[in-house]
């Protein structure tokens, strides 16, 4: 019987999501797993260094699993890199009741917001905030749809997948063909309800809401969700959470872009991961001298691990 988990995955201090065609594949290999394991996906966030999904699954270890899997040997091949993709253990927790869920769901797609790389939820492409409510809160952009005979040059020769399922021209599975639409709607009933929930501040209330499900159930809140990222800091969160953020500052993307062209260029290597030591150190003092970028983004674009 399928139950309801939030499952987050975290590479630490390492980025998992160097540039665009990453995140693209990152999405559809999150799309496959549902279908191979016969999951249903309700709502996902993809950041540089985790992801949180919350499916419904009869074994959410064995979701994670083939999830993981079909992304590390892919981003291993990419970058010629090695090795596992991803902390040793992922955080998984049920999530019981009607309120738990919406707190859950909320949660999840105002992880943008709450990492200070997005000053609202639909700003942030890597999350499914936009797949709800389309059509009502004035989402009318048609995406140009790949023919289904293009798809396996972004997921590979073997992937099945269902009829379904749509590509646009990017190589990224539409999150509208993909996700339980309907579903979330009806839990949320309204455009207008989903965006305040989108919109609206942590506090004690939230809490309060949870208990109408039943004693017993621990909230759902902020520090729970993100309970799976190691590097995260509540305090800081809740700052961004007021919009107090600098979105013009060098995202992770934008960084891990520019520092694999640069070792193709300057060293003459594929990625970052072939760089030595001290070539990296050198590149870290010129970014910190130069950009002004901090301490902890260097390390973790550069793979410069302590």
């Amino acid at each position: 019987m399928k139950k309801t988990y939030h499952l987050c995955l975290s590479a630490g201090e390492e980025v998992m999501f160097r540039d665009e065609e990453d995140y693209n594949r990152g999405f559809n290999c999150f799309a496959l797993t549902l279908y191979k394991t016969g999951s249903t996906g309700l709502a996902e966030a993809f950041m540089a260094t985790h992801t949180h999904q919350l499916v419904q699954t009869e074994c959410p270890d064995e979701f994670m699993h083939n999830c993981r899997k079909s992304y590390s040997t892919y981003f291993n091949h990419k970058y010629q890199r090695s090795g596992r993709l991803g902390e040793k253990m992922h955080f998984s927790m049920e999530v019981t009741g009607h309120h738990h869920l919406m707190a859950a769901i909320s949660y999840v797609l105002r992880n943008a917001l709450h990492h200070g790389v997005a000053p609202i939820p639909y700003a942030y492409p890597h999350c499914s905030a936009n797949a709800f409510f389309r059509k009502e809160m004035g989402k009318f952009l048609e995406e140009r749809i790949l023919p289904a005979n293009k798809y396996y040059r972004h997921i590979g020769r073997r992937a099945e997948f269902p009829d379904s399922y749509r590509m646009n021209e990017h190589g990224v599975f539409l999150r509208e063909s993909v996700l339980d639409v309907p579903q979330v709607e009806n839990l949320f009933v309204t455009p207008r309800s989903f965006n305040y929930y989108m919109t609206r501040k942590s506090s004690e209330e939230w809490d309060k809401e949870q208990s109408k499900d039943g004693e017993g159930i621990s909230p759902i809140n902020l520090d729970l969700i993100e309970k799976g990222v190691n590097i995260h800091r509540l305090d800081r969160m809740l700052i961004f959470e007021n919009g107090k953020a600098d979105y013009r500052k060098t995202s992770d993307i934008e960084l891990c872009t520019k520092l694999d062209e640069l070792a193709r260029m300057r060293f003459g290597r594929h990625s970052v991961y072939q760089l030595t030591q001290s070539e990296k150190v050198s590149i870290a003092e010129e970014l910190y001298r130069t950009h002004h970028l901090s301490e902890a983004q260097i390390r973790r674009c550069l793979v410069l691990l302590k």
